[in-house]
C-alpha cells in the first residue's frame, strides 16, 4: 500500500463515521456481507491491490483485516475473526465484498474497502452495527403487600445493546393477554423500568410482566403480586381471646378427665366394707320351781333385780351390740382391748354361780323337810 493512501486513511478516519457510504445493522449470531464493488480489474490483475481496514472506535488506529496483492491473499485476522472473515465472491472479477459469519459484538465498527490499480483508487466505507438482544431481565418487588400500602415493581437487563426500553403490563388468562396497569399506578420517569402501585387493594393482585426491548429483540420477566387483606384491631383481639379461651377449656377438660380416671381406679381397687354385729352377752337363766316359798321368791326376785342391775351396768361399759367396722382400719389399741377378758363378765359369772349354789341348797333343804 502506498504511504500517501495510508496517511489519508489515518487522517480522515474521524470523518468516516458521518460520511460512510452505508450503515448495516445486524443481530449477533447472524451473518453479514459488507459490499465493495470495482471495475479496476479490467486494467490488469498483476497491479490490482485490495485492502479491508477496521476502525472499531472513532479516532482509533485502523487495523488491516484482509488483503490481496501480487496475486496473493493476505489476512491479519485476530483469534475472534479467524474462520469467520473472508472475501465473499470473486474479488478479481470486481466483487471485493467482505463476508462475516456468526457476528459478535466485537465485529462492530467502521470498515473501509480500498481498491487500487495503477494510479486509480476507489474507496468504500461501511458502518457495521452488531445488535445484541436484551438479556432476560430480572424482576423484583419492594414494599409491603398489605391493603392501603404502596409497592414498586422493577426490572433490569444485565446485557444488550442500548438503548433498552422497559414496559410493564398486567397478564391475564391462559392466553397471556397483556393489559394496562391499574389507574393508581405510575411510572418513575427517572427510571422507566420502575412502576409504583399506590393504595393497594385486593384488586391489584395478579401477574405483572416487564418487557425489555431494543432494536435486536425483546425479553421479559414476570412477578406475582398477592395483596393480603388487613384485619381490624378488634378482630385480631377477638381472635386472640378466642384462642386463649379455647386453650384454657382444653386444659380444664384434660384435668377433669384425669381426675375422673383416678377416682374410678381408686373405687375399683378399694375392698368392700364389712358389717359386723357384736354378739350379745349370754343371759343367765334362773331355775323356777313350782312350790317355792315366798321367802325364796323374794330372794329370787332380789337376786334377779341385782343381776339385771349388774347386767345393765356391764352392758353400758361394753361396745354397742351393732357396729360398722372396717377391718383394714382397726387400730392396735382396739385389738388389745378385745384380747383383754372382761372383768364384768367374770363377776357376773361368779355371782350367778353363787346364787345357783344357794338355790340348790334351799331346794335340797326343802326336799329334806
Amino acid at each position: 500500500m502506498e504511504p500517501a493512501l495510508s496517511i489519508l486513511l489515518l487522517v480522515s478516519s474521524s470523518a468516516w463515521w458521518v460520511s460512510a457510504d452505508i450503515e448495516i445493522k445486524k443481530v449477533a449470531e447472524e451473518n453479514v456481507t459488507l459490499p465493495c464493488h470495482h471495475e479496476l480489474s479490467l486494467l490488469g490483475l498483476k497491479s490490482l491491490d485490495i485492502e479491508w481496514w477496521l476502525e472499531q472506535k472513532p479516532e482509533s488506529t485502523p487495523n488491516m483485516v484482509i488483503g490481496y496483492s501480487d496475486e496473493s491473499v493476505y489476512n491479519y485476522l485476530n483469534n475472534n475473526q479467524k474462520g469467520r472473515v473472508n472475501f465473499a465472491s470473486n474479488f478479481r472479477a470486481g466483487d471485493a465484498s467482505l463476508h462475516i459469519r456468526s457476528l459478535e459484538p466485537s465485529d462492530a465498527g467502521l470498515y473501509s474497502c480500498k481498491v487500487k490499480n495503477g494510479g486509480t483508487y476507489k474507496l468504500d466505507r461501511v458502518v457495521l452495527k452488531v445488535l445484541v438482544q436484551p438479556s432476560e431481565p430480572k424482576c423484583w418487588m419492594e414494599g409491603e403487600l398489605s391493603e392501603g400500602r404502596n409497592i414498586s415493581l422493577e426490572c433490569k437487563s444485565s446485557a444488550g445493546t442500548e438503548p433498552i426500553q422497559y414496559k410493564w403490563a398486567t397478564v391475564s388468562g391462559k392466553e397471556q393477554i397483556l393489559g394496562v396497569l391499574p389507574a393508581t399506578s405510575s411510572v418513575d420517569f427517572s427510571n422507566p423500568a420502575r412502576v409504583i402501585l399506590r393504595n393497594l387493594s385486593t384488586a391489584h393482585s395478579g401477574l405483572y410482566r416487564c418487557t425489555a426491548t431494543n432494536e435486536a429483540g425483546h425479553k421479559n420477566c414476570d412477578v406475582q403480586v398477592i395483596v393480603q387483606h388487613t384485619l381490624s384491631i378488634g378482630i385480631i383481639i377477638a381472635a386472640v381471646c378466642g384462642v386463649i379461651v379455647g386453650i384454657l377449656l382444653i386444659i380444664l377438660s384434660v384435668c377433669l378427665l384425669v381426675r375422673m380416671r383416678k377416682t374410678r381406679k381408686f373405687e375399683e381397687e378399694e375392698p368392700p366394707n364389712e358389717i359386723r354385729e357384736d354378739a350379745e352377752a349370754p343371759k343367765a337363766r334362773l331355775v323356777k320351781t313350782g312350790s317355792s316359798s315366798s321367802g325364796s321368791r323374794s330372794s329370787h326376785s332380789g337376786s334377779s333385780s341385782t343381776k339385771s342391775t349388774t347386767n345393765s351396768a356391764c352392758r353400758s361399759q361394753q361396745t354397742p351390740s351393732s357396729q360398722l367396722t372396717l377391718p383394714h382400719y382397726r387400730s392396735a389399741k382396739t385389738e388389745r382391748r378385745e384380747n383383754v377378758p372382761s372383768k364384768c363378765t367374770h363377776s357376773i359369772s361368779r355371782r350367778i354361780d353363787a346364787k345357783s349354789v344357794t338355790v340348790d341348797g334351799q331346794c335340797r333343804a326343802f326336799e329334806t323337810v
